[in-house]
């Protein structure tokens, strides 16, 4: 939009055009912009268009540049595309950029790794817990962060080939994954890559498995929260797996990653014997707004909300739009009968309690975003996990490990915000003066100096930190035992309300946004049902008995590749404190993931809610 070289500022020639490129934009061309008009799909994000938001277009370049037609785009070819890559195609974190948080830390080359030096578990599954399995990734190029980077945004897969346990898979679809896992760590530093074992050759499989999700703990210091929500999760739900895997890219190792089962046809026929159904993932929402509120019968607002995985169909929408409307306008005396024959709510209920027992602070109950919807042939819907990396940090900020300070406070100006709620982006700021939602002639034509405001370091462009929100910073301290607020919030798109041990496991009952909770808890056997479910999972499942070997069987069989890992975002003391073991009198260590399990186990037992 106003990044017209897509290198993620505002130098002072685009400051200077903006009037005019956001003319363009007035489809209705009724004199003024919406918010809708301005930042497609919900998200401020300058230069791409559909911004962050679910269903957006990626830019496709890949038939178009496969001059051959063999399917992929070969160096040659990579080439004329990246030439072709206008606003669409977003470079990530510049290199050498620090990332947020205190621990991070820039990545430098690993040591050197061959098949041959390394153990093979050819019987172990995929996602056995027991081993440590390596996945060479040779690519044709040794620029290939750089052009993986440049497509991001785009249906370009970087072709490579991958050796497991000795054995070559040719032709195998690499691409850099997620958004502040990519977008808060700079070039050099480990990202989450996602690999397509069917890129092109549909049948190839790894372990019966087609996609493969690494991801780079980023801001997790342990590298375990995915592992240990799984572990839990799994005596409730169906869960994505999880266990670690080194990588080793281009004969380098690029350390340790959390191997996370992706929700697809796959995970369909292994935990409902089926593979048909309509998915959708809840992706991070700017707006925290992807909790199933009743928005009319329109499919439009719903796919800026939610991400449709499977064959995109009218029906499966519209089933959507009528779930929502069922729980949201259904007095709560008459849900039960009117919801339970197209909804899994116990599948629900479990899947809340965890999400709060947890203190999943990238889950439903700050965000309501970041999990997994699945509409059975019967035309039932289950609610399942999906983001599950920010689970027992008990309060530490993003990027900051564990433990870490509290999450950043504010108090959201006017427009109708209330404390859950995000607050306005700095450009929504800078030039909706008047906070009614839409930019009127005036404010159009003020956006010049509007913009030019933001350049706090008055050097002539607006880069991208100066595009992201300032907050004011709380009291510092530890992360662990602080009371957790009620229905909080965080930066929009990048980790939601940071509970700790005492967050209120009623937190977000009057939450419109959130109506699984607010809604379907307002029924009296379900809150009753919850309730339950938590005691339950307090006093099996969030214990030291369940969860203390898990920390420590990982912390053994990682730990050496953890110190030689050149290119995490966290410090070996972190790790080595996140994952410390339980003393000899079965004390926990203050401040690292065991002293979490049992400060939230015992909150939990002694909530008068629960103890009831």
């Amino acid at each position: 939009m106003l990044d017209a070289n897509g290198d993620r500022e505002l130098s002072a020639e685009e400051i200077s055009k903006a009037p005019e490129a956001l003319k363009a934009l007035d489809l209705n061309k009724d004199g003024q912009l919406t918010i809708d008009e301005l930042f497609p799909g919900g998200s401020p994000v300058f230069g791409r268009t559909g911004g962050m938001g679910p269903n957006r277009q990626e830019q496709k370049l890949s038939e178009k540049f496969d001059a051959d037609k063999n399917g992929y785009l070969d160096p040659a070819e990579r080439q004329l595309a990246l030439k072709a890559i206008q606003s669409g195609g977003r470079p990530g974190g510049p290199p050498g950029r620090r990332p947020r948080g205190g621990q991070a830390q820039g990545g430098t080359p690993g040591p050197k790794v061959s098949p041959k030096d390394v153990k093979v578990f050819p019987k172990a599954g995929l996602y056995d817990p027991t081993v440590l399995r390596t996945v060479f990734i040779e690519f044709d190029t040794e620029t290939w962060e750089d052009e993986m980077a440049k497509f991001k945004d785009t249906d370009v897969e970087m072709p490579a080939t991958v050796t497991v346990d000795g054995t070559k898979y040719p032709m195998v679809g690499v691409k850099f994954r997620g958004q502040s896992s990519f977008g808060h760590v700079p070039s050099g530093s480990k990202r989450s890559l996602n690999l397509s074992m069917d890129f092109i050759d549909r049948d190839q499989r790894l372990y019966g498995y087609k996609t493969i999700n690494l991801l780079n703990c980023n801001g997790d210091a342990s590298f375990l929260s995915s592992i240990l929500y799984s572990h839990l999760a799994a005596d409730y739900l169906p869960v994505p797996k999880a266990n670690m895997m080194k990588v080793v890219i281009n004969g380098e190792s690029w350390g340790v990653y959390s191997n996370v089962q992706q929700f697809n046809k796959d995970f369909l026929k292994e935990f409902y014997s089926t593979t048909t159904g309509a998915r959708w993932k809840v992706p991070g929402s700017p707006q925290a707004d992807g909790g199933l509120r009743f928005l009319g019968e329109d499919i439009a607002p719903y796919r800026q909300r939610f991400e449709i995985k499977s064959k995109d169909k009218d029906k499966s929408w519209k089933a959507l739009i009528n779930l929502c409307k069922v729980l949201n306008e259904t007095p709560a005396k008459d849900l039960p009968e009117a919801i339970e024959p197209i909804l899994n709510v116990d599948g629900v209920l479990r899947f809340l309690a965890i999400d709060v027992a947890v203190v999943n602070s990238d889950g439903y109950w700050t965000r309501a975003s970041d999990y997994s919807i699945y509409l059975n042939p019967d035309g039932v819907f289950h609610i399942l996990p999906h983001d599950m990396n920010e689970a027992f940090r008990g309060g530490g900020r993003p990027g900051g490990g564990l433990p870490g300070g509290p999450p950043p406070q504010f108090d959201a100006p006017g427009g109708g915000r209330g404390s859950d709620f995000p607050p306005p982006h700095p450009i929504e700021e800078a030039i909706d003066k008047n906070r009614d939602g839409e930019l009127g002639p005036d404010e159009i034509k003020n956006i010049t100096r509007a913009l030019t405001a933001l350049d706090r370091n008055k050097n002539g462009q607006i880069d991208p930190e100066e595009l992201r929100p300032q907050f004011e910073s709380g009291p510092t301290g530890g992360g662990f035992g602080r009371p957790g607020r009620r229905g909080g919030f965080g930066r929009p798109g990048g980790g939601g309300g940071h509970g700790d041990a005492t967050l209120d496991p009623l937190v977000g009952l009057d939450s419109e946004r959130m109506p699984l909770r607010s809604k379907l808890l307002a029924v009296p056997q379900y809150r009753a049902r919850y309730l339950q479910l938590l005691r339950t999972i307090a006093e099996k499942s969030l214990s030291h008995k369940n969860l203390s070997p898990v920390i420590a069987h990982y912390r053994e069989l990682i730990a050496a590749e953890v110190k030689n890992d050149t290119r995490k975002t966290s410090s070996d003391d972190a790790f080595t404190n996140a994952t410390a073991p339980l003393k000899e009198n079965e004390a926990p260590p203050s401040g690292n993931l065991n002293d979490f399990i049992e400060q939230r186990r015992s909150f939990l037992l002694k909530h008068g809610e629960i103890k009831k």
